[in-house]
């Protein structure tokens, strides 16, 4: 580790040190963005159905500022292409086919499909948060809420193509991080009491405890994230000389579908919250919050059902068994022991099966983490364990790291080669 390190900052690597500063430069923009408010509007709405919004969005929700949309306009238009390429539109599932040209043209329309609904998100957000506004009023609020948008995927895409990572993960992440130091202030200030010398040792030790246990369950995150079951792959046409000899797998993630069933779960969980909300219907909200709200029994069993559901959906929408199975058999390919065809796609589901088992019930068991934590503990509910929030962090820093390293490795052959 110290090694990599001390690499990163040698002489060398002067380009990849740019591309980290251009990163956090980039990154320190969308955080003072996320200060700035849009005039004229009520800054008192309530957060608890906007609270992933929010969260992913560094405050910039609960701010109502000009990124309050922050990037999920884009990943709901990318979620709803993966799903129209499946077959569902023809025209797109042959441009998932045609490699680079085809992918140039789908990020295309998703962006203008972002564009569409981070406008008609915000102008239904300019309801909530504006009070006996006019047309002209909503409009102009919905104006500035795209152009937000739309001025942070320019932002990710200058990472992308000048700094470190994905650009629009990055910025999920910062909004994210952007919440870590406020929390452990008030956890600080919710466990130790100062007022006795025996008070303040007893809150010293909850909070160290405290801490612990948010390190272990980010450790646990990242076990599960790298967690993978690998079926080993032969191939009929290869020899058994000495540099064929190196095993071939295929690698199932134990969470497959990373935290995609949790934004699925998410919104489908706020969305009568939501509708309430712009209704102005008190009936339906104090139904809401009695029995499909996260702080009820029963809202947290639904979000639970609703996340393994969507795990095991957006499964098997990566990974096709059937596609899967046909790409080996044409390349001479076969899984040891099961026969090529209808046998290895039956024995491709069974496995997905069984280890989406264990990652959408820990994917549950993380999400549900705050929620359950907030009903525990005496604690504000800004101080949480676990969430969402937690596993795209982690995600979005192994893939930056991953990059990272890869180009470290690759520059220090190339510089061995030339020597």
């Amino acid at each position: 580790m110290f090694s990599k390190v001390k690499q990163l900052f040698s002489p060398e690597n002067k380009d990849l040190r740019k591309k980290i500063y251009f990163t956090f430069f980039a990154l320190f923009i969308f955080k003072i963005g996320t200060a700035i408010t849009v005039p004229g509007v009520d800054r008192g709405l309530d957060m608890g159905f906007l609270e992933l919004l929010n969260l992913m969005g560094g405050g910039a929700m609960q701010n109502f500022s000009i990124f309050a949309l922050g990037v999920m306009p884009y990943i709901t238009a990318s979620i709803i292409m993966s799903l129209l390429q499946m077959g569902v539109v023809p025209y797109f599932t042959e441009l998932s086919k045609q490699g680079s040209t085809g992918r140039n043209k789908l990020n295309q329309i998703t962006r203008i499909l972002g564009i569409a609904l981070a406008f008609i998100q915000g102008y239904m957000f300019s309801f909530a948060f504006l009070e006996n506004g006019t047309v002209m009023d909503y409009l102009e609020v919905s104006l500035v809420l795209t152009a937000g948008t739309a001025f942070l995927l320019w932002i990710g895409d200058q990472i992308t193509t000048k700094g470190l990572g994905n650009g629009v993960s990055m910025i999920i992440m910062a909004g994210i991080l952007a919440s870590v130091p406020y929390m452990f202030t008030e956890a600080w200030s919710g466990l130790v009491d100062t007022a006795t010398t025996q008070s303040a040792f007893l809150g010293v030790i909850s909070f160290t405890l405290f801490v612990l246990i948010y390190v272990g369950v980010i450790l646990g995150v990242l076990y599960v994230q790298l967690a993978e079951r690998r079926l080993p792959i032969q191939y009929a046409n290869k020899s058994n000389n000495g540099t064929s000899r190196k095993q071939s797998y295929l690698p199932f993630r134990l969470n497959s579908a990373g935290v995609i069933p949790v934004i699925f779960a998410s919104a489908l969980i706020s969305a009568p919250a939501l509708i309430a909300q712009f209704a102005k219907n008190e009936d339906w909200m104090l139904f809401v919050n009695k029995w499909l709200s996260l702080s009820s029994v029963t809202g947290i069993i639904l979000f639970i059902v609703f996340i393994i559901l969507f795990s095991y959906f957006y499964t098997f929408v990566q990974i096709k068994p059937k596609e899967m199975a046909e790409n080996l058999n044409k390349n001479g390919g076969y899984i040891p022991g099961v026969r090529p065809g209808e046998e290895t796609v039956n024995y491709v589901n069974r496995v997905l099966i069984r280890i989406t088992v264990v990652g959408s019930l820990f994917l549950a068991f993380i999400a549900c983490m705050p929620y359950v934590f907030s009903a525990v503990s005496s604690l504000p509910t800004t101080v949480s364990i676990g969430g969402t929030g937690l596993i795209i962090v982690v995600g979005v820093v192994l893939e930056a790291y991953k990059q990272l390293e890869s180009n470290m490795i690759s520059r220090s052959y190339k510089r061995g080669r030339r020597h």
